[in-house]
């Protein structure tokens, strides 16, 4: 199983897809109250679903990119994760999540724009990988 998080500093997206499949799937967001607690319910996640290889957004290009980049590794590296863990670029992601739902959702501080900006993650990765 593949996962995807897109990693925020109050929600963290998540995305699924089954190993040799291109489906891609967004899964409930895991809200951050602080990054001990988001690390074990990552994990917890990434256990519950049997994930072997976790695809993890980082920014590229901005202003804050090498800040943004350091934070997300540190977080990473919180994880009880033995899995492989590779980086894809997430430019854009949310935005393109936020432009495919205008109208739809409501809500915004749900997390569900978070885990489709995962989905995004995810289908890039796939696209490179395969």
């Amino acid at each position: 199983m593949l996962a995807a998080i897109d990693v925020g500093l109050k929600r963290i997206g998540l995305a699924l897809c089954e190993d040799g499949s291109k489906v891609v799937l967004p899964s409930n967001a895991i809200m951050r109250k602080n990054r001990n607690q988001a690390a074990r319910d990552v994990s917890d996640f990434l256990k519950e679903y049997g994930v072997t290889k976790l695809i993890v957004g980082i920014p590229k290009g901005g202003n804050s990119e090498e800040e943004m980049e350091r934070r997300i590794k540190h977080f990473i590296s919180l994880l009880d994760f033995q899995g492989e863990v590779y980086y894809q670029d997430e430019y854009g992601s949310s935005k393109e999540a936020k432009e495919m739902t205008k109208g739809v959702f409501k809500q915004k501080r749900d997390g569900k724009i978070d885990s489709l900006a995962a989905t995004i993650i995810l289908k890039r990765w796939l696209k490179v990988a395969i």
